[in-house]
């Protein structure tokens, strides 16, 4: 059984580092420390812990198995650290500080941002940061702190996660649409997603449609998807409060679609007051916006 005796627990974040990346040089720019110095602590590292954590491709540098245990644990560890010294922290304000989110971008733009300056009037140092991607970051890493996702996602032990409520799905279009019958929906041309999103909600239900449409445009982004239905491209199913924005003409009154939106948190974070009070905004912003998401009223 390997010793720690000798190994440098500061060289944790550096082997995650590199296993994210792959790259000696892409992880030296990002901890600022050059090459040479990566490869001597990677090497340091493996002489104490006598193990082998990496093998060189030539592709870069890949985790053996037995690495890949050590990073599995070194994130934890690292993770609760870092939780250990955020908490522990003492600030002026006990809102004040970092708080990271992410989420689908259309969230962020047609929704949580119009609310941001009543939260910073509230608490003015308080830090947001708004990370406009859907892969899923770490929050072990601190990567994010919240994250809003849309469809319920897999159990996590390390993760707080509840439901905030429905988002609600309509088909929009431009006004030479506006007439169109639901019963010949499926003779008109369509916007739809790539394959890729296939498997989504809005695709699976357009692909229920009968006759099954023509899909005479697929793309990846649901702002390309506003933009070609505003062009007259053709219709498609968008959410509700985005397409209200947008000034697209709503085809038909029924909401077709409803898909949940999960509020995602650290297990940690309900003892930090910042993240307390981001929480807290979130489930109140939703709350008061509820109808406009849900697709039972228009945005003014």
């Amino acid at each position: 059984m390997p010793t720690s005796n000798d190994f440098d627990w500061n060289d944790i974040p550096l082997i995650l580092a590199l296993a994210r990346s792959g790259s000696m040089s892409a992880t030296g720019r990002q901890l600022g420390v050059d090459a040479s110095t990566i490869s001597r602590r990677i090497a340091a590292a493996e002489k104490a812990l006598k193990l082998r954590l990496f093998i060189r491709d030539n592709t870069g540098y890949q985790l053996t198995d037995a690495g890949q245990v050590f990073v599995e644990h070194g994130e934890a560890v690292y993770g609760n650290v870092q939780s250990m010294l955020q908490a522990s922290s003492q600030e002026a304000d006990a809102t004040a500080g970092p708080v990271n989110i992410t989420s689908i971008d259309f969230l962020f733009d047609y929704w949580l941002l119009e609310h941001v300056p009543a939260l910073h009037a509230q608490h003015p140092h308080l830090q947001l940061t708004l990370q406009a991607e859907n892969q899923n970051l770490s929050f072990t890493r601190r990567e994010a702190d919240f994250a809003l996702r849309l469809g319920k996602p897999s159990e996590d032990a390390a993760l707080v996660m509840r439901k905030l409520g429905d988002m609600g799905f309509a088909v929009y279009g431009h006004a030479k649409f506006a007439d169109t019958p639901r019963a010949c929906w499926g003779t008109q041309p369509w916007i739809a997603y790539d394959d890729a999103l296939s498997g989504t909600g809005e695709m699976q239900w357009l692909a229920a449609m009968e006759p099954q449409p023509r899909k005479v445009l697929k793309v990846n982004s649901l702002s390309t998807m506003v933009r070609a239905a505003r062009a007259g491209v053709g219709m498609a199913l968008l959410p509700c409060i985005m397409g209200e924005q947008e000034g697209l003409q709503r085809i038909g009154a029924t909401v077709e679609v409803q898909r949940d939106i999960w509020l995602l948190s650290h297990r940690d974070a309900g003892g930090i007051a910042r993240f307390k009070t981001v929480s807290a905004w979130l489930s109140q912003v939703y709350t008061a916006n509820e109808q406009l998401l849900c697709g039972a009223a228009s945005h003014p």
